[in-house]
């Protein structure tokens, strides 16, 4: 049987897509799971350096907050360092430069940094910093390095999970109300006092095994078909996500086949 890939839902605002997947194996979903959340490539803050921070934030706890706050990632102009002298000497290939300055009372927020690149700036604007008082001012310059998850999580793209298709099957339900009750996902609804079976609502649910136990009426089976699911943390798009987890597949089994 051919793998072939079925759109389940698409959130486009929210950066996640869920897909059905037929054809293939759990061995080959957490392969590309795996490649997502530990090779794909994006920018993170790996180093700080500190002109003036008068603030309630510890140097430390400001650097530590500035590297978990994602940045929008370019992989057609960024590629990861291929040695240290790269990340040292500041290649513009590589890495990147940003200032945050600040001396006005109140919060401080992602979105007044500066960056080198337009193209490159953290993705929530929105996110507090730091709060200043009167008085206290921070002044930052940051540089951002392209790396993967599996080295730190800053560099970690998204979040990625799969699971069997479960299918639920109702028969004579003892208690219709309590299992309408209980499925708050919309699998299951009472209309006229008849229960109802969703099966569209089935595949996004994370409740199947739940409800095969509330009532011996209902019961729950497993295909061979796959539900992926991946969600992005705004560095790239879940469709950059999982092209590149395919092409670093690709380039590591064509590495493999080398060495045969």
């Amino acid at each position: 049987m051919a793998l072939s890939l079925e759109k389940i839902k698409e959130e486009k605002k929210k950066n996640k897509l869920q897909f059905m997947v037929k054809g293939s194996s759990e061995a080959f979903m957490n392969t590309i799971r795996r490649l997502i959340m530990e090779e794909v490539p994006t920018l993170a803050v790996e180093s700080v350096e500190i002109k003036d921070n008068n603030s309630a934030l510890y140097d430390e706890m400001l650097a530590l907050r500035l590297g978990l706050i994602p940045i929008k990632t370019d992989l057609k102009s960024y590629r990861l360092p291929e040695n240290e002298a790269e990340v040292t000497e500041k290649s513009a290939r590589c890495t990147l430069q940003l200032k945050l300055k600040a001396s006005k009372k109140g919060y401080v927020y992602a979105g007044e940094t500066e960056s080198a690149d337009p193209k490159c700036t953290f993705v929530y604007e929105n996110m507090p910093v730091v709060k200043l008082l009167a008085k206290q001012k921070v002044d930052v310059t940051m540089t951002a390095v392209m790396g993967q998850g599996k080295d730190h999580a800053k560099w970690s793209p998204g979040w990625a999970f799969y699971r069997k298709e479960g299918v639920l099957k109702m028969g004579k339900v003892k208690d219709a109300e309590l299992v309408a009750k209980q499925s708050t996902d919309g699998v299951f609804t009472l209309k006229a006092g008849k229960l109802e079976l969703h099966k569209e609502a089935m595949q996004d649910s994370m409740l199947l095994d739940y409800y095969a136990s509330l009532d011996e009426g209902i019961t729950l089976e497993y295909t061979d078909n796959i539900i992926f699911a991946v969600e992005s943390w705004g560095q790239l798009s879940y469709k950059e996500m999982l092209d590149t987890a395919a092409q670093i597949l690709i380039e590591k089994t064509e590495a493999m086949e080398k060495l045969l």
